[in-house]
């Protein structure tokens, strides 16, 4: 088949309605996006999701560095998940050895590429952040 097969000609033809429809589209990133969404104050995080609800269960550190390696075994294919898991990780009181130290035990059951790809989001975070966890 020579040519832009149907699906490309609907989304070409979806872009350029977007476009049309709000020309700030043209410039849009999804980062930057993500850079608008605010990070749970440890707090928070811990009594939603840690031992608020449980308080003989796990905390709110260790449910997101777990978080961290079920989207590491899925192969890092959600850039924006796992850079907002390392964030909220930090957070929560993880430290970067310890970010570093979930991907690569992943990368025996995840393989080479899936960790490298997880940590190389996780640096993104790690070198983009002050130790306020506030970005430059």
């Amino acid at each position: 088949m020579t040519g832009p097969t149907p699906f490309e000609q609907m989304m070409r033809q979806m872009q350029g309605m977007a476009k049309t429809m709000n020309p700030a589209m043209d410039a849009f990133s999804p980062k930057a996006f993500e850079a608008m969404w605010q990070t749970m104050p440890k707090d928070l995080m811990e009594m939603t999701f840690g031992k608020g609800l449980n308080p003989e269960g796990l905390d709110a550190k260790t449910r997101l560095l777990l978080t961290l390696a079920g989207l590491t075994m899925q192969g890092a294919q959600a850039d924006t998940a796992v850079r907002m898991t390392v964030r909220h990780a930090r957070e929560a009181g993880a430290t970067d050895a310890e970010v570093a130290e979930t991907i690569a035990t992943m990368s025996i059951f995840a393989g080479l590429p899936a960790s490298s790809r997880a940590m190389e989001l996780a640096r993104e975070v790690m070198d983009g952040e002050t130790e306020e966890g506030k970005d430059q």
